[in-house]
């Protein structure tokens, strides 16, 4: 079941709008697909205007940023330490954005959208 982001059929107070219309397409959203630690999957999406998004099922790699050095590393993922977007998250090892997840290097912050850039970067943390 997908989801909609059109406006409601009820008011704030419970009313009924009339609707003037239907549902139309391009007000459609989408489920939340988890991006997990694991072996690499991943899954190319049809975006609005026939552009392609790139959507991360699991990852175990990370370009991770060294900011006392300046230099980026493709390193592993072990686990996810922290998920400020839900704390279930830890224990499923599900990755979004400002999650903390431990690498090779250290604790990292993962600084893009892994639902939507299709890539895995973050940066490293004093832990």
């Amino acid at each position: 079941m997908t989801t909609w982001q059109g406006r409601s059929r009820r008011k704030f107070s419970g009313g009924r709008y009339r609707p003037n219309r239907k549902k139309r397409k391009h007000e459609l959203g989408h489920d939340f697909i988890p991006a997990i630690v694991g072996e690499p999957i991943l899954r190319p999406a049809r975006s609005r205007g026939g552009h392609n998004k790139v959507r991360i099922l699991a990852q175990n790699m990370a370009n991770v940023l060294d900011p006392a050095t300046g230099k980026t590393k493709k390193v592993k993922i072990v686990t996810v330490k922290e998920s400020p977007a839900n704390p279930n998250y830890v224990q499923r090892n599900i990755m979004t954005k400002g999650a903390k997840v431990q690498t090779e290097l250290g604790v990292a912050r993962i600084t893009s959208r892994p639902g939507q850039d299709g890539v895995l970067n973050a940066i490293l943390v004093k832990a």
